[in-house]
């Protein structure tokens, strides 16, 4: 997927990478091609984890809180007993 997008960026674009659960569970992690787009077009490429911006999960609470009490935001929420193998095919299509 990388490669694909590194051939598709604009100058100076910025990439943001969280999770790459596809290589988690790989014995031996994937390369990617085409690095050298970073380079050409002086892409910025930065990592970052939740837990960098942890200490503003409360203020996100209290914006965000609001908005779902008015029906502003709306979120679905499925839950499951136990885990079928049926219902994990579910899940991923």
């Amino acid at each position: 997927m990388l490669d694909a997008v590194l051939l598709n960026m604009r100058p100076h674009g910025q990439i943001a990478v969280c999770g790459m659960i596809s290589h988690y569970n790989l014995s031996q992690p994937q390369g990617f091609s085409n690095l050298l787009s970073l380079i050409y077009n002086r892409i910025r490429m930065e990592g970052f984890v939740v837990f960098d911006y942890f200490h503003l999960y409360p203020k996100f609470l209290d914006m965000v809180l609001p908005y779902i009490k008015e029906g502003k935001i709306v979120y679905l929420e499925d839950i499951v007993e136990g885990l079928q193998p049926s219902r994990v095919l579910q899940l991923l299509l």
